[in-house]
């Protein structure tokens, strides 16, 4: 989890796909934390993203960089937990102005059941079992 975790913070980027009905939505994002050994994102309630992914919690997200890329499938889960909530904040300070811990609106989500995969087009594939 930890290659995943420092692949995708070096990448800044990733793009996360959700389900809207029978319709793939993707966008880019930029969270990502290790909280209680669970690999997590951050978004707002608000948002459809949030809709999606309680509709349907199948999600991948994928970063590429230095000529390789990982994709990462599961199921991402709400926490609804303050201290979740405070680690990611914390981690990302810049974020503070628009969410709190407290809020009603900041939702961070880890990933279930998933798997990374780490490509590239010159070796073959490597799987990890988050």
């Amino acid at each position: 989890m930890q290659e995943v975790y420092e692949f995708l913070k070096k990448c800044g980027t990733y793009y996360l796909a959700t389900v809207d009905g029978d319709q793939p939505r993707v966008r880019p994002f930029g969270t990502i934390d290790i909280f209680e050994g669970k690999l997590y994102i951050q978004t707002g309630k608000v948002k459809d993203v949030s809709k999606q992914l309680q509709a349907n919690p199948k999600a991948e997200i994928c970063a590429f960089g230095e000529g390789k890329w990982v994709r990462v499938a599961g199921k991402l889960i709400r926490d609804d937990r303050i201290e979740a909530k405070k680690h990611m904040l914390d981690n990302y300070p810049s974020l503070q102005a628009m969410y709190s811990a407290e809020d009603d609106n900041t939702e961070v989500l880890y990933f279930e059941d998933a798997t990374a995969t780490f490509s590239s087009f010159t070796e073959a594939p490597k799987v990890i079992k988050l």
